[in-house]
C-alpha cells in the first residue's frame, strides 16, 4: 500500500536533498536582501547626482525639488544614452524588463546566468530610475537576485532543477526585501518562474523570501503603513480610510 501511495504522490514527495537546497536558499535569500539594499542606494545616488549635483547614497530624494528648470528634460535622455552604451558594450541582457530575461534563462539557458548581468542590471536599472525613467524596481530585482542565485548554484554540482530553485529563491528574496512582501514574492515566483508547486522548490523559495523579508527591517527599515500614509497626506475622511481598509482586507485574503 505504501508503494502505491508513494507512486501516486510522485514529485510531491520530499527527500533529504531538499534540506540541503533549503540551506543554500537561505544564504541566497540573505544575500538578496543586501542586493536589494544596494539597488535602492544606487537609485538614491543617481537621483542626487543628476538632479541635485551632489554625492549621497543614503537619501531617497524625490527629483521634484530640483532647480534645473527646463534643463531637467535632458536628464532622462542622458540616462538612456548611458544605458544604451552599457547594453551595447556590456550585456544585451540588461535591455529588457527583467522577468522575460529570467524566464529565458530558466527555459532556454538551464538556469545559468552570467556574472556581468548581476553587476550591469542593477547599475543600469538604478541609472534609469534615478534619471527619471518611467520604470520600477520589480524587474531589476528579479533579474539581479536571480542572477546571484544562479551564480551561487553554478559553484556547486547541482541539477538544472536545483539551479532553477536557487535562481528563483534569489528573485523572491530580492522582491521580499525591496517591497517588504514575502508572501506576494513567493506567489509571484511560483506563478511566473517556478511553474510548479512542489516541496522540492517551494520550501527553499519560501525560506529565502522569509529570511530576506526579516533582514529588510535592520537594513532598510519597516515598510510604510498605508494607514500612516493616508494620515500624513491629510486623507482622514471616511471614504479614504474605507478604501485603505478595504484594500488591506483584500490583500490579506
Amino acid at each position: 500500500m505504501s508503494a502505491v501511495a508513494d507512486a501516486n504522490r510522485g514529485d510531491f514527495t520530499a527527500n533529504p536533498r531538499v534540506l540541503v537546497v533549503t540551506l543554500m536558499a537561505v544564504f541566497v535569500g540573505a544575500a538578496s536582501a543586501f542586493v536589494a539594499l544596494a539597488l535602492t542606494k544606487l537609485i538614491g545616488f543617481f537621483t542626487n547626482l543628476f538632479y541635485y549635483q551632489r554625492i549621497a547614497t543614503g537619501d531617497f530624494t524625490s527629483p521634484a525639488g530640483h532647480h534645473l528648470g527646463v534643463w531637467s528634460v535632458f536628464i532622462p535622455v542622458i540616462g538612456g544614452l548611458l544605458i544604451g552604451l552599457m547594453a551595447r558594450y556590456g550585456s544585451e541582457k540588461i535591455r529588457g524588463h527583467g522577468i522575460p530575461e529570467a524566464l529565458e534563462a530558466i527555459l532556454i539557458g538551464r538556469s545559468r546566468m552570467e556574472a556581468r548581468v548581476a553587476v550591469l542590471k542593477p547599475l543600469s536599472s538604478a541609472l534609469s530610475i534615478g534619471t527619471g525613467g518611467p520604470f520600477g524596481a520589480e524587474g531589476p530585482i528579479i533579474m539581479t537576485g536571480g542572477a546571484f542565485g544562479s551564480l551561487f548554484a553554478q559553484g556547486f554540482h547541482m541539477s538544472a532543477a536545483e539551479r532553477k530553485t536557487l535562481l528563483v529563491a534569489g528573485a523572491a528574496g530580492g522582491m521580499s526585501a525591496i517591497f517588504a512582501t514575502p508572501v506576494a514574492a513567493v506567489l509571484l515566483a511560483v506563478e511566473l518562474l517556478l511553474f510548479e508547486w512542489k516541496p522540492r522548490s517551494f520550501i527553499p523559495v519560501a525560506s529565502a523570501a522569509a529570511v530576506a523579508g526579516a533582514l529588510r527591517v535592520p537594513l532598510m527599515g519597516v515598510a510604510a503603513d498605508p494607514l500612516d500614509v493616508v494620515a500624513r497626506v491629510g486623507g482622514t475622511g471616511g471614504r479614504d480610510w474605507g478604501l485603505v481598509l478595504s484594500a488591506r482586507a483584500g490583500c490579506g485574503l
